[in-house]
C-alpha cells in the first residue's frame, strides 16, 4: 500500500509541474523604459510589476520584470544636440545648460553635439568628464536652415550600444524648409523610428531662430508640432510656451532632471513578430492616480528569426 501512495504523490506531483509549465507566460522578451512624470506629491512613489499594464491590440501582456534604474543599474548616456539655427539671445540659455550638465549625478555620461547647415558635428562623444562635455558646449551663431531631425536620426544610429539607457536633449526650432506638408514630415518619422528601435528616449527644449518675429507663423507652429510628436512618442516631453524663446530654462531642466532620476526598465513577454522583428503598438498604463507615467507608442518586438537563432544550442 505505502508503494501505491508514492506512486500515486509521485504521479500528482509530475501532472502539476506539466501543469505548470503548460500555463507558464509565454513569448520572447521585450524591454522598454518607463518614466515617472508629473507626480502630485512630495516623493514620486516606487513602482511596482503590479503598478502596470500592458496590451498589445488590447490583449493584455505579462510583466515579468521591473527595475529601477538607479545605484548600480542607473548607467545614462545622454546626448545635447543643439540646432545652430536656434541662435535667438541664447547667452543665459546656455550658461543654464552648462549647470545642468555639471549637476549629472556620477553615473551619467554627457555627450555634446551640433547641427550646422542640417549635418551632424559631434563634438564629444558622452562622457563622465563634466568639465570636458561644458568646454564642448557652445551657442549656437546660425546656420542654413534644414531639418533638424536628419541630424538627429544619423546622431541615433551611430550611437554605440553599451548603456542601459539612453537619452537626447534636442534644442531646435523644429523646422524643416524642405517639407510641402507642415504637418508631414518624413525626416520626423525617420528620426522617430530609429529612436524607437534604439530605445532612445527624446527630449526637446524649442528654442527659435533669431529672424522668428519674420517667419511664417504656421510654420513655426509645425516645427512645434514635430518636435512634440517625436519626443512624446518615445515616452519623453517637448517643452515650449509660445513662438518665442523660453524665458527660462532652468525649470524645465530641473523637471527633465526629475525624469531622469525616476526611470525603469520594464520587461514583458510578446509575441514573436513576422521575420526578423518589429516595431509593435503597446499600450502601458499605470494604476497609480496623480501619477504620469510615461512610455514610447512602439517597441522593438523581436521577430520569429531572431528568436529562432537565439535558441539554437
Amino acid at each position: 500500500m505505502p508503494k501505491i501512495a508514492n506512486i500515486a504523490s509521485l504521479t500528482l506531483a509530475c501532472a502539476l509541474t506539466a501543469w505548470a509549465q503548460s500555463s507558464a507566460p509565454t513569448g520572447t522578451p521585450v524591454q522598454t523604459i518607463v518614466t515617472i512624470g508629473h507626480h502630485y506629491g512630495q516623493v514620486p512613489p516606487t513602482l511596482t510589476r503590479d503598478d502596470l499594464t500592458v496590451t498589445r491590440n488590447y490583449e493584455p501582456l505579462p510583466i515579468t520584470n521591473l527595475a529601477a534604474l538607479r545605484g548600480d543599474h542607473a548607467g545614462l548616456e545622454l546626448f545635447l544636440l543643439v540646432d545652430n539655427c536656434s541662435s535667438c539671445e541664447p547667452g543665459s540659455k546656455f550658461e543654464e545648460l552648462s549647470h545642468f550638465i555639471s549637476s549629472q549625478p556620477p553615473t551619467t555620461a554627457v555627450g555634446i553635439a551640433y547641427i550646422q547647415n542640417g549635418l551632424l558635428q559631434v563634438a564629444e562623444n558622452p562622457t563622465l568628464d563634466r568639465a570636458r562635455a561644458v568646454r564642448a558646449l557652445s551657442t549656437p551663431a546660425g546656420s542654413k536652415p534644414a531639418s533638424p531631425f536628419v541630424a538627429l536620426a544619423e546622431l541615433i544610429r551611430g550611437w554605440p550600444r553599451g548603456a542601459s539607457q539612453r537619452v537626447v536633449l534636442m534644442v531646435s526650432n523644429g523646422i524643416n524648409p524642405a517639407t510641402v506638408n507642415n504637418f508631414q514630415d518624413p525626416s520626423a518619422e525617420a528620426a522617430l523610428e530609429a529612436a524607437q528601435r534604439a530605445g532612445v528616449t527624446l527630449y526637446v527644449i524649442y528654442h527659435p531662430s533669431a529672424d522668428y518675429p519674420a517667419t511664417d507663423s504656421s510654420k513655426i507652429y509645425a516645427g512645434q508640432v514635430q518636435l512634440s510628436h517625436v519626443a512624446y512618442e518615445t515616452g519623453g516631453e517637448a517643452y515650449f510656451m509660445d513662438f518665442g524663446p523660453l524665458p527660462s530654462l532652468a525649470p524645465f531642466l530641473a523637471d527633465l532632471a526629475d525624469h531622469l532620476a525616476n526611470r525603469y526598465l520594464l520587461e514583458f513577454l510578446a509575441k514573436p513578430a513576422e521575420g526578423p522583428g518589429a516595431l509593435e503598438e503597446v499600450t502601458i498604463k499605470n494604476k497609480i492616480t496623480g501619477v504620469d507615467v510615461m512610455a514610447p507608442d512602439k517597441v522593438w518586438v523581436p521577430g520569429v528569426q531572431a528568436v529562432s537563432r537565439e535558441e539554437r544550442p
